[in-house]
């Protein structure tokens, strides 16, 4: 606790390195973050630089990603001892600057404050089948309850006729990616070669199988569906369970609550040794993700589609070190 006090810039630089944990689209990574005088706080901003112009023009999954990265700061401060103090979109002259998180009195974290935090080391995007293990029955309803608290709505797909139907949903807006030129450069920046010095895209070395190995296609970083149209691979089963987490307002506010309710579940399933695919191709398109709605039991707002297993193998993707992200009353932290 004594380090908080006295070494004001560790305080932020410690949050902020929590905060590079979360996940993005393509590994954007689409966040920078401002410490404040005296590192009374710390603010959260949208890199609109990092936003996808073709998959994300509205930037909705980019405000998702702060806000999963947001949720990383709270839990942080909450391990140093204090209480965060949140204020979202405190300037509505800036709708870039998302959050400011201050320090508030001092609170002992709790038990589940500390198995989140435990478990932002170990949450992993995955890419392609899962093990056949079968997730706790357990688990289900601890991820519900998660994006519960966070203000969102998490539907488990269940059934073979609500997993075909979102299947052919995530098949058709990822063959209208696939289409695209725009789309096709887009994904090429963001992808990483070997020998390239980043920190961030997703590298072809992690992708590791054809997209089209699981009923669900995956996106194609590495061009592997020019080279080969079709898997050559059969399809695997082993595509694990299938939710869609949604929010009752279609908002940049709501996306923001999105992100940190989805940080929660990933965390809790993390917790668990269970890691997440993403397959939020059909809610880039807007016809599709009006249909996406409709599969949905609860009536809410499409934000994140994604399934859940335990992988085979696991990859850490690189991220930014956090002297690049921080920057101290408007000049860049050093």
């Amino acid at each position: 606790m004594s380090e908080v006090r006295t070494k004001p810039c560790h305080a932020s630089a410690y949050l902020v390195r929590a905060a590079l944990t979360a996940p993005s689209p393509y590994n954007t990574q689409p966040w920078r973050f401002v410490t404040e005088d005296d590192d009374r706080g710390i603010e959260v901003h949208a890199d609109d630089a990092r936003r996808l112009r073709v998959s994300d023009p509205s930037g909705r999954e980019l405000v998702i990603s702060c806000g999963a990265a947001l949720l990383n700061i709270r839990l942080a401060m909450r391990h140093l001892g204090f209480n965060p103090l949140v204020e979202h979109f405190p300037n509505p002259a800036d709708p870039s600057f998302l959050a400011r998180v201050t320090w508030g009195a001092y609170r002992s974290p709790d038990r589940e404050d500390e198995r989140l935090f435990g478990a932002l080391r170990h949450r992993h995007t995955v890419h392609g089948p899962f093990l056949a293990e079968p997730l706790p029955p357990s688990l289900a309803g601890l991820l519900i309850e998660q994006a519960q608290r966070a203000g969102a709505i998490l539907d488990f797909v269940s059934g073979r006729a609500g997993r075909r139907r979102l299947a052919e949903l995530v098949r058709a807006a990822e063959d209208i990616r696939r289409s695209s030129p725009d789309h096709r450069a887009e994904l090429r920046r963001w992808t990483r070669w070997p020998g390239e010095p980043r920190f961030d895209g997703v590298s072809v070395d992690g992708y590791g199988t054809h997209p089209d190995t699981t009923v669900f296609a995956g996106r194609d970083y590495a061009g592997l569906t020019r080279m080969y149209p079709q898997s050559p691979q059969r399809r695997s089963s082993r595509s694990g369970p299938v939710a869609v987490l949604g929010t009752d307002r279609d908002n940049p506010e709501a996306w923001l609550r999105a992100g940190e309710a989805l940080q929660r579940v990933l965390l809790e399933a993390a917790h668990h040794g269970v890691m997440a695919a993403f397959h939020t191709q059909p809610l880039e398109v807007p016809s599709l993700r009006v249909r996406t709605g409709r599969t949905l039991s609860c009536g809410a707002f499409p934000q994140v589609i994604f399934r859940l297993g335990y992988p085979p193998f696991v990859r850490t993707s690189p991220r930014r070190p956090a002297t690049t992200v921080l920057e101290r009353a408007g000049v860049d932290a050093t």
